[in-house]
């Protein structure tokens, strides 16, 4: 025992030695290429291979693998996914170790009179993540290694893409040189290459959406499993420009050479949206663009991303920007990061067309009802904390998520925002709006992408510049408030409020579609699992929780119809909705005594106010 302890200390001791002894002093000279090469010929096996050659001096040397992502927020690079990693010099291995206090981490010791370090590592790409058989989503930071000292936009890569025969791909990389299937892309930062993704694909198309007179090339590039999923109509084309055209108005300024919406469609990637500076990596189902709600979709999803070029690339908080993945990011702005965002993607989708003005209605009446009776965790847990504690949410239990609280810094932000917009235009008696502030706050010149960061006092300074008013203590109040109560001022200042009816939302979704969340306080997936029991409901006080499995209805099999034509009944009778639920192979019947019907919330207009809610969302340009 003791031995092996002495030989840890020992172990232990050499990392150290190696950490603090490792500087820039391995590295070449500043500013020379490190070259990087990601074969993806094998994505339909879900592998890629990388080699990297690195300019180095001899000594230790330090590498890290990318850990804080840049919009990720949280240090979830993907580790363990790196697999086959060996180091070469003039052909011959050499030893590595993995730092002991950082899985992130590697150490080797470079020869005497070497001047080149070979790298070779394998990616594994995850189930159901970014590549299938017919399309691959590179983001960079996934097959990278980089050296330890120096910033990030002080390290220059030369990289190279090798593709399945036949397959096209969209970047907003400069192209240095194209042969067949085998891209090269002109020298770049570090922090740009993490930037800059790249999609590619058997089944690809590129729309250009620069509106007329617009010198600045903007386009969306599509990735598909197949090639009917592509066809996006005239009126979703005419509506992405639109949105283009719309965001120009907005902040006076672009803070990009080129930009693309990087599309993919596909029911085997994980579905979410990433926001880089000169693009997005959008991801949504694959037959999204055949679909009536196609609109909805694009418009929730990528016009968010598109404003984050604006708020979040450009314009970031301050503890939100690191020199490098490794040094930890706060996150306790991300109410203004991506709340802000939250609120004026939306608004953009709304002016664009992308949205119908009854769409946006629905949209807000589902994010406050949500945040009301569907988010009774608001008792315990502020809005600041939210954001406080986004990079522990990876160790959350799934479940529960109305107690515990997730990303709520987004949806709580969006109306947190729009109280904003409404303070601005009652304080300056209609004189200015957000757009004052978005134009000052988020416009100057086009210096191509770069940062600009803020801090709280600096945020307040930029509102009371438009609009004079005590902004520091009612984000105070907003951001530690722990009421039950949503926080609607900003519906209600805009001539609306939230209200309950028996009829469905006509949205789709996580935020249209609530389930029985504002009846008998449930969230039932398709096959009947509870994804979540609101506490404090009469399903949840009936003994009803997250993970269990709903079989029956009232002595009838489960179906969601069933369950929604036994709520209604209820309304007119005394007796209890009855569940039969398997939990943890047991079954039981739980009783509810719900009588109030459905129960779905809206927008509805105060009719003594102006409608300021529907002037926000007026398209600003000519276009339309």
């Amino acid at each position: 025992m003791e031995l092996c302890r002495l030989r840890s200390l020992v172990f232990l001791a050499s990392a150290l030695v190696i950490a603090l002894t490792v500087a820039p002093a391995a590295l070449a000279q500043s500013g020379q290429t490190i070259s990087l090469t990601v074969d993806a010929t094998q994505t339909p096996q879900k592998i890629l291979h990388a080699h990297l050659v690195m300019p180095v001096k001899p000594g230790p040397l330090t590498l890290y693998y990318p850990k804080w992502i840049p919009g990720e927020h949280g240090p979830d690079g993907p580790i363990a996914n790196l697999t086959g990693l060996k180091f070469e010099v003039d052909g011959k291995a050499i030893p590595w170790q993995r730092d002991l206090l950082d899985v992130f981490t590697f150490h080797v010791n470079i020869p005497d009179s070497e001047t080149h370090l070979d790298a070779r590592y394998d990616y594994i790409e995850p189930g159901g993540a970014s590549a299938t058989d017919k399309l691959l989503i590179l983001e960079w930071n996934e097959a990278v290694l980089y050296p330890a000292g120096t910033p990030a936009d002080q390290l220059i890569y030369e990289t190279t893409l090798l593709m399945p025969n036949g397959w096209k791909f969209g970047t907003s990389l400069p192209v240095a040189t194209q042969s067949g299937s085998q891209v090269s892309f002109k020298p770049i930062s570090l922090d740009l290459l993490v930037d800059s993704p790249v999609i590619t694909g058997e089944y690809y198309r590129a729309i250009d959406l620069t509106p007329p007179g617009e010198p600045i090339h903007h386009e969306i590039d599509m990735v598909a499993d197949s090639q009917a999923d592509l066809n996006m109509s005239p009126q979703i084309q005419k509506a992405m420009a639109n949105l283009v055209v719309e965001s120009g108005k907005l902040f006076g300024a672009r803070h990009y050479r080129d930009y693309h919406f990087l599309f993919t469609l596909s029911d085997h990637v994980a579905h979410f949206g990433l926001e880089h500076h000169e693009s997005n990596d959008s991801r949504l189902p694959e037959r999204t663009l055949l679909l009536p709600s196609a609109g909805m979709s694009l418009g929730g999803l990528l016009s968010h991303e598109f404003v984050h070029s604006w708020n979040g690339k450009f314009r970031r908080p301050a503890d939100l920007t690191t020199p490098e993945f490794e040094t930890p990011m706060k996150t306790d702005l991300l109410w203004g990061y991506e709340g802000l965002t939250d609120y004026l993607g939306p608004m953009l989708a709304a002016r664009s067309g992308l949205w119908t003005p009854e769409e946006y209605h629905e949209y807000l009446a589902a994010i406050a009802a949500m945040l009301g009776p569907g988010r009774p965790g608001r008792t315990w847990r502020p809005l600041l904390d939210t954001a406080v504690g986004e990079p522990g949410l990876g160790f959350g239990a799934r479940g529960w998520l109305n107690w515990r609280r997730g990303t709520d810094y987004y949806d709580e932000g969006d109306l947190l925002w729009l109280e904003v917009a409404t303070i601005i235009r009652r304080e300056t008696k209609g004189q200015k709006s957000i757009d004052d502030f978005c134009l000052a706050f988020h416009g100057g010149p086009n210096n191509g992408p770069e940062v600009k960061t803020y801090t709280f006092d600096e945020l307040i300074s930029a509102l009371n510049t438009i609009a004079p008013f005590d902004w520091a203590n009612f984000f105070h109040e907003r951001l530690n408030s722990t009421s039950a109560n949503a926080p609607t001022g900003g519906i209600e200042n805009a001539g609306w409020r939230v209200a309950y009816s028996s009829e469905p939302s006509k949205l789709q979704g996580r935020r249209g579609n609530p389930g029985d969340v504002y009846s008998i306080g449930l969230q039932i997936g398709d096959d009947g699992t509870v994804t979540d029991s609101i506490v404090g409901s009469l399903a949840y006080e009936a003994g009803i929780s997250s993970g269990m499995k709903v079989i029956g209805v009232n002595g009838r099999v489960y179906t969601h119809d069933q369950l929604e034509d036994a709520i209604n009944a209820a309304k007119d009778n005394s007796q209890p909705i009855s569940l039969l639920v398997v939990a943890d192979d047991y079954i039981r019947t739980y009783n509810i005594n719900y009588h109030g019907g459905a129960r779905y919330p809206h927008l509805d207009r105060y009719l003594d106010r102006p409608d300021y809610l529907d002037e926000l969302i007026k398209p600003r340009a000519s276009t339309q």
